[in-house]
């Protein structure tokens, strides 16, 4: 049985100052939930990385699943514990490394240290969107993104990425830049939203949910705008929206209007902070996830609401038919008026589109963690007796 080690970090800083769960790093507790029993965890703390003792990663590993009691005191015992670890031989050749964040990977020194321990690194890949639309992204982030993908391909000994369209993209890269992939897997995600009985209906007036980051990419502006213009012409008729996300960075504009648009209170509520029981209730009982975002690597909360039963309307694009085929109904993320018709069409109980939409749900069917994991683990089978090369 291969030996596992997992790279911790972005996880255990999160856990460490409290910052809530991202859809990345969901997909990394997936691969500590899986691998646990025969990995142990890498985590870096500045210029060095630590593999830590098996009774550490143990700890780590039970930190990170479990989200209750006091994350930073634990964290904060074992971060000495790796520091004192860090010189000290890891023992760690031919062993899998697992990194499914990015984390890490645009620094100076993360591949060289790979290669002084002679593992066998294996990158998840979840887009490149910093390289192709740096217009949604923090300054520096395209260029520290290009390090990034850099190392993936020529240090991995194999890539796993989360759809065909991301794999496109990373292989468009790597030919320009004059780079040979490593052996490469797609391997869809599967939802995280919990398959357990809903509460009570949260909103009596017929409402949408949208979910995500509130960041330029995400095009809430957009929404915002149609419900002022649907408030104007409906009058209490309007549905209400539910906005539920954190708050991302340059997304003032979309604050402003969250906070001081008089025509949308009592018609727009914003949650930061939702609990995957209270995330699947709003789901449940929503019209439609609206999702109008400019673009996605994957697109999780698509796939969530479909495994929920909940219709889509999404923007056009290549990923997600790739995920959910002809299921949602999809409109150009900056068709306000299409957008605006679909929205009054789904508000009716009776909605010819939306039973339409409910009935070429049926026999749709989420990928489960189960099934990415067993792609995953063929995977590594090829790569240990060389079939993947």
């Amino acid at each position: 049985m291969q030996r596992i080690l997992i790279d911790i970090s972005r996880l255990f800083y999160g856990r460490l100052t409290g910052r809530l769960l991202t859809g990345i790093d969901r997909v990394s507790l997936e691969y500590i939930r899986h691998y646990a029993h025969r990995a142990r965890a890498v985590l870096t703390l500045g210029p060095f990385s630590s593999v830590l003792s098996p009774a550490d990663s143990g700890r780590a590993f039970r930190l990170l699943l479990d989200r209750t009691g006091n994350g930073a005191a634990e964290c904060l015992r074992l971060i000495p514990k790796a520091y004192f670890r860090w010189w000290m031989n890891p023992d760690a050749m031919e062993c899998v490394f697992f990194n499914t964040s990015h984390t890490g990977l645009d620094k100076p020194g993360y591949a060289a240290r790979m290669r002084r321990w002679r593992v066998l690194p294996v990158f998840f890949v979840h887009d490149l969107i910093p390289m192709t639309h740096p217009e949604y992204c923090r300054p520096g982030e395209s260029e520290r993104h290009v390090k990034r993908m850099r190392t993936a391909a020529a240090a991995g000994r194999g890539i796993i990425a989360n759809s065909r369209h991301t794999l496109e993209a990373l292989g468009a890269f790597a030919a320009d830049a004059g780079l040979r992939l490593p052996p490469t897997v797609v391997a869809a995600l599967a939802p995280s939203v919990p398959q357990a009985k809903p509460g009570p209906r949260p909103i009596g007036a017929p409402y949408f949910v949208v979910l995500g980051t509130i960041e330029p990419r995400k095009n809430h502006w957009l929404l915002l705008q149609v419900w002022r213009r649907l408030i104007e012409q409906l009058g209490e008729a309007a549905p209400r929206l539910v906005v539920i996300g954190q708050r991302g960075w340059e997304c003032e504009n979309v604050v402003d209007l969250l906070e001081r648009c008089r025509a949308l209170r009592d018609f727009v509520f914003e949650h930061n902070t939702c609990s995957d029981l209270e995330l699947a209730t709003y789901l449940h009982h929503a019209q439609a996830l609206l999702y109008p975002s400019f673009v996605e690597g994957y697109g999780m909360p698509v796939a969530e609401a479909l495994s929920l039963g909940v219709p889509v309307i999404a923007s056009d694009l290549p990923v997600f038919r790739e995920i959910a085929a002809d299921i949602p109904e999809y409109a150009d993320a900056l068709d306000g008026r299409r957008w605006m018709e679909l929205i009054v069409d789904y508000t009716g109980a009776r909605s010819g589109r939306r039973a339409a939409q409910l009935a070429r749900m049926e026999g749709h069917r989420a990928t489960t963690w189960a099934q990415h994991l067993a792609v995953v683990d063929d995977f590594l089978r090829g790569l240990s007796d060389g079939s993947g090369d």
